[in-house]
């Protein structure tokens, strides 16, 4: 993956991450406010990140918070505020549901192309300045996270070291040379785990699937084998790594933040698609954003 835009901006969210406490600061008036009834909307690893921040958010006692894939959205609901998460500002779900909202619900769009939907959203809050030419999104849909989990009043510092030693570490050949992975998540770190599970689809093509942890065993845990991994974001619950153990598979728990142990999935993801001869920066079928006509 070396020399792959993937790669460089894989590497640079520990620094992004540093700057989204200002980012938080800059746009405190801009993002929901605390006790607001709130949904956040987007596609793919938007809505990924969108699911982990409503957790986050909700459990900080700070107000309803739902995340809906923009498709989905029940418009028929009452929300204080929507927010629409979208890297390149141009998806036709999230311009679709901004339309039907406006004039209703406040919008509010988190972007990396502010120009693009700009006059579709009520507020927009820039993040141009971690957008990505990979295809492939990684520090883009961090910093969104991180940006959002300071404004919850968080402290990233050990989140931010965390990840630094993540990028200095070599990866395991028992994972880089894996033939599928179930990714594991509880509360909020269950959007983590979808998040890993789809950059594995889309940058190395590899089976990859993703559950809550508690329902793992209800099923799921049959395909675990040898050859194969199941990958915990955060604390695992009481015997799964047994169970796991007991089925032939490799069980990965490794103590960190989730959001730090994403960047090692994405590194993961990379190296796999350097062993398999792929680009991450141009996967197979996809474009940087869905634009239907």
């Amino acid at each position: 993956m070396s020399g792959t835009f993937m790669a460089a901006e894989i590497a640079s969210q520990p620094g992004c991450w540093r700057d989204a406490a200002a980012l938080a600061s800059a746009n405190t008036d801009l993002l929901p406010p605390p006790g607001a009834r709130v949904a956040i909307v987007g596609c793919g690893t938007s809505w990924f990140i969108g699911q982990a921040y409503a957790v986050l958010r909700e459990s900080a006692g700070l107000g309803e918070t739902d995340a809906f894939a923009a498709s989905e959205f029940p418009v028929g609901r009452g929300y204080d505020q929507v927010v629409a998460l979208t890297r390149s500002g141009t998806t036709t779900e999230v311009h679709a549901l901004l339309a039907k909202l406006r004039g209703k619900t406040p919008t509010i769009a988190i972007t990396g192309v502010p120009r693009e939907i700009e006059e579709a959203a009520d507020t927009i809050v820039d993040l141009s300045v971690v957008d990505e030419r990979s295809v492939v999104q990684t520090r883009f849909a961090t910093t969104a996270l991180a940006m959002l989990r300071a404004h919850l009043g968080e402290d990233l510092s050990p989140v931010i070291e965390q990840a630094e030693r993540v990028l200095a570490e070599p990866l395991p050949d028992a994972l880089v040379g894996a033939e599928q992975f179930s990714f594991l998540g509880t509360g909020w770190s269950v959007g983590i785990a979808n998040e890993a599970a789809l950059k594995f689809r889309e940058a190395c093509l590899l089976w990859t699937e993703s559950y809550p942890a508690w329902d793992y065993r209800h099923g799921p845990i049959s395909i675990s084998e040898s050859g194969r991994v199941t990958w915990m974001f955060g604390k695992a619950p009481d015997g799964l790594a047994d169970d796991v153990a007991r089925a032939g598979g490799l069980f990965v728990e490794s103590g960190l933040d989730p959001l730090a142990d994403l960047v090692r999935a994405q590194r993961v993801a990379g190296a796999i698609a350097a062993r398999k001869g792929l680009d991450p920066d141009n996967p197979r079928s996809l474009t940087r954003s869905v634009v239907l006509t």
